[in-house]
């Protein structure tokens, strides 16, 4: 019977048991897609990695990402997470990792301590900042189980953005934030009237205290109630913010996981590049637990 090792770590955190978990399948050569997706939802966090040879030798592993119930282009935990896999393992080049995904190749700066050992990382997003549609207030309110009061427009409308994934960012009023809840008919009532959407509706919610951050993400209709901590959503809002703004670059700290128990902190760092504006993310991770699929 063959087996697959996977190890778990968690992730924007310093200490086990905060931030967010992944599985991170070290060799995934010999299962099929459909395993891995079967593999993803049996371990049930947010996402699991499954890392490959690479096809472009530049790069040094080929990773593809999965949540509950579908594949995903990028994401920024299981980048972090896995490129700390790796590196512990030996495989970075000179403390760099490149990953191939489907959004475009992923860099990874691997970070360590004195004596050497893991302890983050920091990845660049693949993309420019890229925005699409702007969504009525009123809708994401209900979304979040909030009074339309609770949405601030002031700086920007909801709106769909990306850096390689797509999230709605909306700031909210820094005491709705903890009162948040996804509503399940609302997520479900909005996704269905906005086509552009294209089935994802992955919900960003922060409250801005100039560059300290506290969010919260639901994406239910992925089978994600709560994320505690989104690597690719704190990117895009970085420089999302930094587009409204203006300047050359910024610096923000973004907390999350705390009314889920899982405190983690996510470190931005957004840009002004010649195709537009770009981000880095990074954080700590810590091991967690090694075993076996036996399939």
């Amino acid at each position: 019977m063959p087996s697959f090792p996977y190890e778990t770590v968690d992730v924007f955190t310093d200490r086990p048991f905060g931030g967010n978990p992944l599985a991170v399948f070290t060799d995934a050569r010999g299962l099929s897609d459909a395993q891995m997706q079967a593999l993803a939802a049996e371990m049930n966090y947010s996402e699991t990695t499954f890392v490959l040879p690479p096809e472009d030798p530049a790069c040094d592993a080929r990773v593809r990402i999965f949540h509950r119930t579908a594949e995903m282009p990028f994401a920024g935990h299981p980048n972090v997470g896995t490129a700390c896999v790796l590196a512990r393992h030996g495989r970075d080049r000179g403390g760099v990792l490149r990953f191939e995904q489907m959004a475009g190749q992923v860099e990874i700066a691997v970070e360590r301590d004195a004596a050497g050992a893991v302890t983050g990382a920091v990845i660049a997003a693949p993309q420019a900042l890229s925005l699409g549609i702007a969504l009525p207030a009123e809708g994401v309110a209900a979304c979040a189980g909030l009074p339309a009061s609770g949405i601030v427009t002031s700086a920007h409308a909801p709106v769909q953005a990306s850096l390689g994934l797509n999230f709605v960012l909306a700031q909210v009023e820094p005491a709705a934030l903890a009162q948040a809840a996804p509503d399940l008919p609302a997520f479900r009532a909005l996704e269905g009237r906005h086509a552009a959407l294209a089935g994802r509706l992955s919900l960003f919610l922060y409250a801005r205290d100039g560059n300290a951050v506290r969010a919260r993400m639901f994406a239910p209709l992925s089978g994600t109630w709560e994320d505690p901590a989104t690597g690719s959503a704190s990117a895009t809002l970085g420089a999302f913010l930094l587009s409204l703004d203006g300047g050359d670059e910024a610096a923000y700290s973004i907390r999350q996981g705390a009314e889920m128990g899982r405190p983690s902190l996510l470190k931005v760092a957004a840009r002004r590049a010649a195709d537009g504006f770009r981000a880095r993310v990074g954080g700590g991770c810590v091991p967690m637990f090694r075993g076996e699929a036996l399939l």
